[in-house]
Parts: structure tokens; sequence; C-alpha cells
């Protein structure tokens, strides 16, 4: 196809919930983790973003309707050409952060460790697979709040320079 790479892409409905760390148990940073920078092309009134990401060695176009607990989002592998092209744009609405992956109670807690502007912010995200499983979630003793929908600690805002 001369030459030309058919874009991977991924559909699908995110339902989460995002709380602060209270205390980070120590057995976490031996965990799975991956740094991440990532920076917003485009960002509306009402959550619509178009974010990109590199996570490790790959990359991502992804985009994102809506706000709160479930969101609309789609996303598409990029090459690190393509990736490299893009990131320029981003620039003024950007963030680097490491994630660790956590397994726990057939879920995965990912731990979001912020560098830069937000050093020292802790965020634990948990997305689930149903409404009820959300609701039934019990949270362990190291999380903090809960501050699911709250604009101040999206990523969006958190990008800004």
């Amino acid at each position: 196809m001369n030459g030309v790479r058919r874009p991977h892409h991924v559909s699908s409905r995110e339902i989460e919930r995002k709380f602060l760390i209270k205390h980070l148990p120590a057995k976490i940073l031996r965990a799975r983790h991956f740094r991440i920078a990532q920076g917003y092309l485009a960002n509306e009134r009402g959550g619509r973003h178009v974010r990109l990401r590199k996570k490790g060695k790959s990359a991502f176009l992804t985009f994102k309707v809506g706000r709160g607990t479930a969101r609309e989002e789609r996303e598409i592998k990029l090459s690190p050409a393509q990736f490299a092209m893009l990131w320029p744009a981003t620039r003024g609405r950007r963030l680097h952060k490491t994630r660790y992956e956590i397994p726990w109670k057939k879920l995965t807690i990912e731990v979001d460790i912020y560098r830069g502007r937000s050093h020292g912010l802790m965020v634990a995200e948990v997305e689930f697979s149903n409404h009820a499983s959300r609701r039934k979630f019990k949270p362990p003793r190291w999380f903090g709040r809960e501050i699911t929908g709250e604009k101040r600690y999206s990523n969006v805002r958190l990008a800004r320079e």
C-alpha cells in the first residue's frame, strides 16, 4: 500500500474512579511502570479532548468525549515519526508522570506520580467493566479522598503551564 501504515485503533467506553493517595506503599514502586509524556492538541469545553501520549516506547493519539465516571475514548497507535511530528503542537499543554500498574482484586490500579509543575501529586485511577462494579468498589486504605470528576485534577488542567 505505497508504504502507508494502516492505523491501529481502539474505541471504548471508559468507566473509572480517581483518588488522591494518602501514603504510597513502598512495594508499589517495584511494580511494572512506565514514563509517560502527554500533551493536548485540542481541548474544548464539555470534555472533548485530543491527546497525544508516549508511554514507554509506544505512542498514541486519543480522542475523549465526556467527563466524570464514564467517557467515550478512541485511540490510534502512532509511529515514532508521527508522534515527533505532532508533539511540538502540544507546547504549553504538557505533563510528565510515571505510571505504576498494580494488580488488585481482579482489577488494575494505575498510580500516577507527577513530575514537573505538579511534582508530588499522586493519583490512583481504577477502571471498571461496568457501573455496578464501579459502585461496589471499596478502595484500599492507602487511598485518600475520591476526586472523580474534579476538574482541578484532570490531566487537561494539570497539563497547562
